[in-house]
């Protein structure tokens, strides 16, 4: 599973993205202090509890879990709390089986909601919702369910002049320039197509990175 990066985001390909005017707060929290009507709301880590505690009553061990967001990653690799909300709160979970392959790789990815905690709970949710499929007696049922969830393998890169427009030896202002109106044309908030925006973006970051501009 080391082609999928715990940070930044990874959104798998093909997957829709929800235009940020549609996200809204969501409903999870943790439980309630006593003696008291408020409600805690949840940090990044209680959400990343809750999805490997749903993944593990699937028999999905730790190693063949990653949790992409633009959270920052912890040594173990998963995403630490305590960080302010990234301007994309999406959340996408890839796992696989104890003894399944590469190809059985699966992935549910969540943005609906305006805070990576609370995505990463209605992954949790999700995954216990379609797990109790399971426990009625429709594992055929859930298998079929599932196969909605394959990971797709993402296109191969093309070099950030290729996707931006330009020539490699092209002077900094241009290819800024060009990177600005891509991204503005191709904004999914605008009606652009999400996996060219994010190609997009890959491309000024590989810019950025070659010649040692800071984002």
């Amino acid at each position: 599973m080391s082609t999928i990066s715990a940070y930044p985001l990874q959104w798998p390909q093909g997957w829709k993205r929800t235009p940020l005017a549609s996200r809204r707060a969501a409903q999870f929290s943790t439980q309630r202090y006593r003696g008291s009507r408020q409600a805690i709301a949840l940090t990044v880590a209680d959400g990343v509890d809750r999805v490997m505690k749903a993944l593990s009553l699937m028999s999905v061990p730790d190693y063949n879990i990653i949790i992409s967001t633009n959270v920052q990653t912890k040594n173990n690799g998963f995403p630490r709390s305590g960080q302010s909300e990234p301007n994309d709160v999406g959340v996408a979970v890839y796992f696989r089986g104890r003894n399944t392959d590469e190809s059985a790789r699966r992935c549910m990815a969540i943005d609906r909601y305006d805070r990576v905690a609370d995505n990463l709970a209605a992954i949790a949710a999700t995954l216990d919702a379609m797990r109790a499929i399971e426990r009625h007696g429709g594992a055929e049922i859930l298998d079929h369910a599932f196969t909605g969830f394959v990971a797709l393998t993402g296109p191969a890169t093309k070099p950030w002049h290729v996707v931006l427009g330009c020539p490699a030896h092209a002077p900094t202002e241009h290819v800024t320039q060009n990177y600005k109106r891509a991204r503005s044309e191709f904004h999914p908030d605008k009606g652009g197509d999400a996996d060219t925006f994010d190609a997009i973006q890959s491309a000024w970051k590989a810019f950025c990175k070659e010649r040692g501009i800071t984002e």
